[in-house]
């Protein structure tokens, strides 16, 4: 039985793998990107990324979120699975050894025949029967079925972990752009908060002013209808961070009930640098792509896989073991009994299933290339749109830093000469709208420029790199 084994092995060693090798797809990578304008940080993102933003709360979240985060153990229980597969597909190169003893306690009939004289035996019998045999399989894998796929299934567990990493950059750029969105948040309800507190003291002041009669009930109805519009904006701001914070509990493994962030307003921050490397240094980090690459692999691997199904199966199989009628003399040496049979197995006529199979392998191939090539394409669109927000907003932020500037001294203005009785207060309530207006717009707009910088961490792959 080991010369067998040998044997077979050895008749693997010099057989060909039959269907394609795997070459990946030649995809022209743009030289730079053209948002790019300003030269970028030298140093790589490294893999904790979220560093670079200094920020000891954002540190503790995404950390607390990677180790916590419900969608993270998802993936992670897939890789595992996946791995676990790979072994149960390389278990087929080896032969297949059942051990199945038996015990048989048989009566024959008094009334049968005996297979030499043909009369009637007239007496029955009753006798033992003890086996212990070791049954043995074994396919050799001339063609390559095995081999093809045991590639096709490492090809899937490696494309699995990097969709765990892909998951897991997800959740920390999702954590980032939730915590920063918060902040901003905090921002508006502080510049409200600070609104409301002037509006309810100018509507004391024209309350009085109405009932002492040095002043119409206009401006009053004014200075009311501008307060209760703010407190339900307000009102507003608080459920948009309401409903921000239970997400971000999600994301860090947490009860919603049991979540809270402290106020912590966004204000004068400035993004850090961010490498925008070139095109073909991103698509080797990001892990996205890396996966769809892996999964073209294996669709490749399964083209052989259908290709060797075309060709003969070459079986071995045999049993060793011992069988008596006593249990005292079963391991005897004269008790011994063993089988090999060799045996193939060629497809004659099946319908056209194998070549339909094939067909369908080819088809699925060359779906999983166009997937991939688009995924590419992703990629060099999720940077541009990234490195263009960011510019964007970066001269947004400094456009509303100057028209808030202006809109206070406005407002400052507008008190002065409302109060000298040379403009009415519509004048008035202009100013502290417009003062209100690109107070939030700025904070709203420092909102965006923090998450198109973790959009574009994301876009670049996050530090990522392959094992």
């Amino acid at each position: 039985m080991r010369k067998l084994f040998a044997t077979a092995c050895m008749a693997t060693l010099p057989a060909c793998a039959v269907g394609p090798n795997y070459v990946r797809p030649a995809i022209d990578a743009p030289a730079a990107f053209k948002s790019a304008a300003a030269p970028s940080a030298s140093a790589p993102l490294r893999a904790d990324w979220w560093r670079v933003y200094e920020d000891a709360e954002l540190d503790r979240l995404i950390t607390t979120a990677t180790a916590a985060n419900q969608t993270i153990q998802q993936a992670i229980a897939a890789v595992d699975q996946a791995r676990a597969l790979t072994r149960v597909a390389a278990s087929f190169r080896y032969p297949t050894v059942t051990l199945n003893p038996a015990a048989t306690r048989q009566r024959t009939s008094a009334s049968r025949n005996s297979p030499i004289t043909g009369q009637a035996v007239g007496t029955a019998a009753v006798f033992n029967d003890f086996i212990v045999p070791a049954d043995f399989r074994y396919e050799v894998d001339v063609w390559g079925r095995v081999r093809r796929s045991i590639e096709a299934q490492r090809a899937i567990a490696a494309a699995t972990q990097d969709d765990e990493a892909v998951v897991e950059l997800a959740v920390q750029t999702d954590v980032a752009q939730a915590y920063y969105t918060l902040r901003g948040l905090d921002a508006q309800a502080e510049i409200l908060a600070e609104t409301v507190a002037s509006y309810r003291e100018q509507v004391r002041i024209l309350t009085v002013q109405v009932n002492t009669g040095l002043t119409s009930p206009i401006p009053l109805n004014q200075a009311q209808a501008l307060l209760q519009s703010t407190l339900a904006q307000q009102t507003d701001v608080a459920r948009a961070r309401a409903n921000e914070e239970h997400a971000l509990a999600i994301l860090c493994g947490q009860a919603a009930p049991t979540f809270a962030l402290a106020a912590k307003p966004l204000r004068d921050v400035s993004t850090p640098p961010i490498p925008a490397e070139v095109p073909a240094a991103v698509l080797r980090q990001r892990p996205d792509v890396a996966e769809a690459e892996h999964r073209l692999a294996a669709a490749n691997a399964q083209v052989g896989v259908a290709t060797a199904s075309l060709y003969p199966t070459i079986g071995v199989s045999g049993s060793a073991g011992f069988e008596a009628v006593r249990i005292s003399s079963l391991l005897d040496w004269q008790s011994r009994l063993w089988s090999i049979v060799g045996g193939l197995t060629a497809p004659i006529f099946e319908g056209g299933r194998l070549r339909a199979n094939l067909d369908a392998a080819r088809a699925q191939y060359r779906g999983v290339v166009a997937a991939y090539i688009n995924q590419v394409l992703t990629v060099y669109t999720d940077v541009e749109d990234s490195l263009t927000d960011l510019g964007a907003l970066r001269a947004e932020v400094v456009s509303l830093r100057g028209a808030t500037s202006a809109s206070e001294e406005y407002l400052r203005v507008a008190h002065v000469q409302f109060r000298s009785g040379l403009v009415d207060y519509l004048t008035v309530i202009d100013a502290e709208r417009t003062l209100l207006t690109n107070q939030i717009s700025l904070a709203q707009a420092l909102t965006g420029q923090m998450t198109a910088s973790v959009r574009l961490v994301k876009a670049l792959g996050g530090g990522w790199q392959p094992a």
